[in-house]
């Protein structure tokens, strides 16, 4: 992946010139990520409709200007050096609802907001990924996805199975409806990670469903993740930090290593579910590469595997200070504010 660069002043001016008093300076990202990890971006704006994306999207490209686009923030770690070119805020969340079919705009959240509104109108097939920190956006990015409803839990269900169509912005500036076959989904995968291509709305095909059944899936959903993974709220993370290995996962070969709970400062490999790095309050980008790598090193070493991250690095990073060789699971107390 390419550093990104800081717009150099004509760069600027034409940012300022086209986006007018939207455009901010210097705005922490921290906040805004679920890790709650990373410096201030030096250009920000948010864009509260499809429209005003596809526009701070078409300014960007046309004065060469780097970005990055930022949904609800999940699935990254933001260098602590911030990132030095605009990052765009997608904050266009409207939501519409006709007949068996859910349109929202990319920014829109998949939980509570896209989920609550389709079991308002006893419209099934998105209760599966309540509970899922995740837009619209980063939703078909990812191709979202999580165990069919309880008891059975037999398949994996991907959010990819009931997307009707899209709008995308693509790579030529053109504004485009597509059909799901566009996005070529797989495992965490879509078109979407070799395109350039925007997305700015989704439609969703739903099928009528009781609300008992679908307020059901959801709680049991709800239980189900609060049994095994940290809670966002009091432990920040960025969810799972390495790709799935079919057959053996990557949590289990970190936990047979004996790695859950060992830190670097405020970060550590949760004693809960070892495929995910918490933030006690004050950790760095770089604590948690270095817990990242020292996984790396430590499950190839013991097992032959290497883990590869899951999660998008994003931004500037300070350097890394590799862990001691022979680390081991700490059992101090999360540091306190």
């Amino acid at each position: 992946m390419r550093k990104p660069r800081k717009p150099i002043p004509a760069q600027q001016r034409a940012l300022a010139q086209h986006l007018g008093a939207a455009l901010k300076r210097n705005v922490a990202l921290a906040p805004r990520t679920s890790f709650r990890i990373g410096g201030p971006a030096a250009f920000y704006v948010e864009a509260k409709t499809p429209e005003a994306l596809a526009t701070a999207v078409r300014v960007a490209r046309r004065f060469d200007i780097d970005y990055f686009l930022l949904g609800r923030g999940a699935n990254i770690l933001m260098g602590d050096r911030g990132y030095p070119g605009l990052v765009i805020a997608n904050h266009a969340q409207a939501i519409d609802v006709y007949g068996t079919c859910v349109t929202a705009a990319s920014g829109a959240l998949v939980y509570p907001d896209l989920i609550d509104a389709a079991v308002a109108h006893g419209l099934s097939g998105l209760e599966h990924y309540v509970g899922i920190p995740s837009t619209v956006g980063g939703a078909l990015w990812q191709n979202l996805h999580f165990l069919s409803p309880a008891p059975a839990r037999e398949r994996t269900m991907f959010i990819g199975e009931v997307l009707e169509s899209a709008e995308i912005l693509t790579a030529d500036n053109e504004r485009r409806r597509v059909d799901v076959d566009y996005f070529e989904f797989g495992y965490d995968q879509s078109v979407l990670h070799s395109r350039d291509d925007i997305v700015l709305s989704a439609t969703f095909e739903l099928e009528p469903a009781p609300a008992e059944t679908l307020t059901r899936i959801m709680q049991e959903n709800l239980r189900w993740r609060a049994e095994r993974h940290p809670p966002l709220d009091s432990e920040p993370s960025a969810g799972s930090i390495f790709r799935k290995i079919e057959g053996i996962g990557a949590g289990r070969l970190i936990d047979e290593c004996g790695l859950k709970g060992l830190r670097c400062g405020d970060a550590q490999i949760s004693p809960r579910h070892a495929n995910i790095i918490v933030n006690h309050g004050r950790a760095s980008a770089a604590d948690v590469c270095a817990l990242i790598m020292h996984a790396q090193r430590c499950v190839q070493a013991e097992t032959g595997y290497w883990l590869t991250p899951e999660i998008s690095f994003v931004g500037e990073f300070a350097p890394v200070t590799r862990l001691a060789a022979d680390a081991r699971a700490s059992t101090a107390q999360p540091a306190t504010s």
